[in-house]
């Protein structure tokens, strides 16, 4: 029971503290979940978002429930999804009902002018740290030009990035395995 106890209030800390969406909460993460309880590596948490980021839904909560189920099967995933999700749910009922209030004060609308610029730079740190780890080599380097320079200029969806980049990387590493023989 203690462990539940603790995965539920490990993401509910992280999910108290995520402020900007996923991308923000990589850095709790990756001090929460790698460094404190060692409950997956740092590569197991990049695998964990890159997947959370192809999968339907929030990338918090995607990310949440694949670490519970790794670290104590299915309940754990459920566990650890409501631990993230329950302090927003808490937040944003609060919130809900006093922005409605005080939206027009210049205050609140300047505080939200703050915030914004603080999550962009959450996001932008998420951004080289996820960059660092996956970017490590040619084929690496070569894929994300591909899919920076495909995003900028086509428009199309993002699935198809994800899907092309894996084929890319399967079949450059084979290559690259064949050629080593």
């Amino acid at each position: 029971m203690n462990e539940y106890l603790d995965l539920f209030g490990t993401f509910a800390k992280v999910g108290v503290m995520t402020f900007g969406g996923g991308y923000a909460m990589l850095p709790i993460l990756q001090r929460e979940v790698v460094e404190h309880k060692g409950w997956a590596t740092e590569e197991e948490l990049m695998d964990y978002f890159a997947i959370g980021q192809c999968t339907p839904g929030v990338i918090a909560v995607n990310t949440a429930t694949f670490i519970g189920q790794k670290h104590r099967g299915w309940l754990g995933g459920i566990v650890a999804t409501l631990g993230v999700v329950f302090p927003s749910l808490v937040i944003i009922s609060i919130l809900a009902g006093l922005i409605t209030n005080f939206s027009h004060l210049a205050w609140v609308q300047n505080a939200f002018a703050g915030i914004q610029v603080c999550v962009c730079v959450l996001i932008f740190n998420a951004v080289l740290k996820l960059l660092k780890k996956s970017v490590v080599d040619k084929r690496t380097a070569a894929i994300f030009l591909i899919v920076m320079a495909g995003s900028l200029f086509l428009h199309i969806s993002p699935v198809w990035f994800v899907v092309v980049s894996a084929v890319a990387g399967i079949l450059l590493k084979n290559l690259e395995g064949r050629a080593a023989k």
